[in-house]
């Protein structure tokens, strides 16, 4: 008796309905980030230093780009960060 595999065709399907909710949960993200957070643009890691070295001022949340760099250097300070994959409003 031969064991009964999954066709190719069914694992192109599934991989492709879980990218999709990939996409669709990382849209969800977004939109909480875009939603709730103040958007910084490339003075993400001035931004980050300002707020977590002046604590008792100017408390909010941020996003924007930093360079790996940044991100390792603001990890050895104690600023905690979190990595993202931003997806473009045109890609599908």
């Amino acid at each position: 008796m031969k064991p009964n595999l999954a066709s190719s065709n069914f694992k192109k399907d599934k991989a492709i309905k879980h990218n999709k909710n990939v996409k669709k949960k990382l849209r969800e993200y977004q939109k909480f980030i875009k939603d709730n957070f103040e958007y910084v643009g490339k003075n993400f890691a001035y931004e980050a230093r300002s707020i977590h070295y002046n604590k008792g001022k100017n408390k909010k949340n941020i996003y924007g780009q930093a360079t790996i760099k940044d991100v390792n250097e603001l990890k050895e300070e104690g600023i905690e960060t979190s990595y993202i994959p931003w997806i473009g409003d045109k890609e599908n």
